[in-house]
Order: structure tokens, then sequence, then C-alpha cells
């Protein structure tokens, strides 16, 4: 009987370290979208104020707006894991 308890708890430390490497790789996938989506609003804010400068400062409110929302997903995408983990009993 002991063996089995023994056997079983070393079971549950292999899948705790099993979920916690999924969680690694699945926020690694999921800062990605946010990465290309920060750098796409820069490059449309770059080019909007090189084509007109004197836009500038309006088109800088919507480049900040889009930089927030974009983080924002990437701090959803590193807190629902930690959310949704469920504990061994």
């Amino acid at each position: 009987m002991s063996a089995a308890l023994t056997a079983a708890t070393n079971l549950a430390a292999v899948d705790v370290q099993i979920v916690g490497n999924l969680g690694t790789i699945g926020y690694g996938l999921a800062a990605i979208g946010p990465g290309i989506g920060v750098g796409i609003v820069w490059a449309a804010y770059i080019q909007s104020t090189a084509r007109q400068p004197e836009s500038a400062g309006l088109t800088r409110t919507y480049a900040f707006l889009g930089f927030a929302v974009s983080e924002a997903l990437a701090l959803l995408g590193f807190v629902v894991p930690f959310i949704l983990q469920t504990t061994p009993s």
C-alpha cells in the first residue's frame, strides 16, 4: 500500500511539472500576437506621421490606445493560465 501511495505522489509531481511547462509554452505563444500587434500599431503611426506631420498629435493618442489594448491582451495571456490552473489534491 505504501508503494502505491509513493507512486501516486510521484505521478502527481510529474503532472504538476508538465502543466507548468505547458503554461510556459502557452504564455510564449500568447505573447506572439500582442508583439506583432504593437509592431503594427507603431508602424502605422510612423507612416501616418510621415504622410501628414500636422496630425501627429491626434494619431499619437490612437497609437497609445492601440498599444495599451495590445499589451492588455499580453497580460491576459499571462494571467489566465494561473487562474485556470487546477491544484492537485
